[in-house]
């Protein structure tokens, strides 16, 4: 799996992409959405763990890129995105969930972590169009001309903060969801904890910068700022911990 979106990768980043990667790179995502489902579902329960829960944002930013794909040319990005798809790939491999998360089969649950993946790929997409369109804006800096076909600066603006408007609605019910409903879909009260004070912080950060595109019109390097900096506290608020807690303590 991770051997098929590693050569995707390497012919979309070739002047002109191959035919069949339009179909080869549907079937790579098929499979890995299957290892996904079984390693997360396939015993009944959830079973997250820093592998999975990687893998499942990868997965859903790839996807993500390969249906925007459609209408407008992004292989630069699609080459990327494939490629942090199959380290994923193996991450999830060597690093198998074990822990299942109690009273899984809850709905209200299961509708709340499938929210916030949502949230996770949709402002993971966010980052990495952030990144091209500064590449991009450089490069035109310079005098040279757009490659790969990329579409046309404004249009790839508008694509980004639809993007972050999307995924900060996303973002906004999995926050109020989990700080309003914890006891009914984790079982224990409201605690304010690391994560929920991060994943607040990145509410705030992508609001921010919403608000400043709005009232504003930030564009440019301030979007690229607010944009990562909100992504990294999103990071911090689930994935850097399960990080610590399973690759570096081994818990």
């Amino acid at each position: 799996m991770s051997a098929l979106y590693g050569w995707v990768a390497w012919r979309l980043r070739r002047p002109s992409p191959a035919t069949s990667v339009r179909w080869l790179l549907p079937l790579a995502l098929l499979a890995h959405g299957a290892l996904i489902y079984q390693s997360m579902l396939g015993q009944g329960d959830i079973r997250l763990g820093f592998g999975n829960s990687l893998s499942t944002i990868l997965w859903l930013t790839a996807l993500t890129y390969w249906l925007t794909s459609q209408s407008t040319p992004l292989a630069r990005l699609q080459s990327w995105v494939s490629g942090l798809a199959a380290v994923s790939v193996l991450v999830m491999a060597f690093s198998p969930a074990t822990h299942a998360i109690p009273d899984s089969q809850a709905l209200a649950l299961r509708t709340h972590l499938v929210v916030s993946f949502l949230a996770y790929g949709l402002l993971a997409v966010a980052v990495l169009h952030a990144v091209l369109m500064t590449m991009l804006e450089k490069q035109l800096h310079r005098g040279a001309l757009m490659q790969d076909g990329a579409p046309p600066l404004l249009t790839l603006e508008a694509m980004l903060f639809r993007t972050i408007g999307v995924g900060f609605v996303l973002l906004t019910l999995a926050v109020f969801s989990g700080v309003f409903f914890s006891e009914e879909l984790f079982g224990t009260p409201l605690q304010f904890s690391h994560k929920s004070v991060f994943a607040i912080l990145s509410w705030l950060v992508f609001g921010g910068l919403l608000a400043g595109r709005h009232f504003r019109g930030w564009r440019g390097r301030t979007a690229l700022v607010w944009t990562i900096t909100g992504f990294i506290l999103l990071l911090l608020a689930y994935l850097g911990t399960q990080f610590v807690m399973e690759v570096l303590l081994g818990r």
